[in-house]
């Protein structure tokens, strides 16, 4: 499955955020130098949805905000359950 993801880079923390037009919001810790956002989405993906960190890719968007990424083992109406529900255990 595919799901498109604005991350913002530098936050206080990582978190979901939540849905908005079909794009996924994620904000991480880590600043955008040497692929370190890059590493903490994955990380944060995998730690939320429960794949392993190898199932995940980022395939469109590397050095951009916007993202397009590919997650293997797991079907799309579940992740995306998964990360609606993790939204409400974070306030915007």
């Amino acid at each position: 499955m595919k799901i498109s993801i604005r991350v913002t880079p530098k936050a206080k923390g990582d978190e979901i955020l939540g849905w908005k037009d079909d794009v996924l919001r994620i904000r991480v810790k880590a600043p955008p130098v040497d692929g370190r956002a890059n590493a903490a989405l994955v990380r944060l993906l995998a730690e939320t949805l429960g794949v392993p960190k190898s199932s995940i890719r980022i395939v469109a968007g590397l050095a951009d905000r916007r993202k397009t990424v590919e997650i293997d083992e797991l079907d799309e109406t579940v992740a995306r359950r998964i990360l609606s529900a993790e939204q409400s255990a974070f306030p915007l």
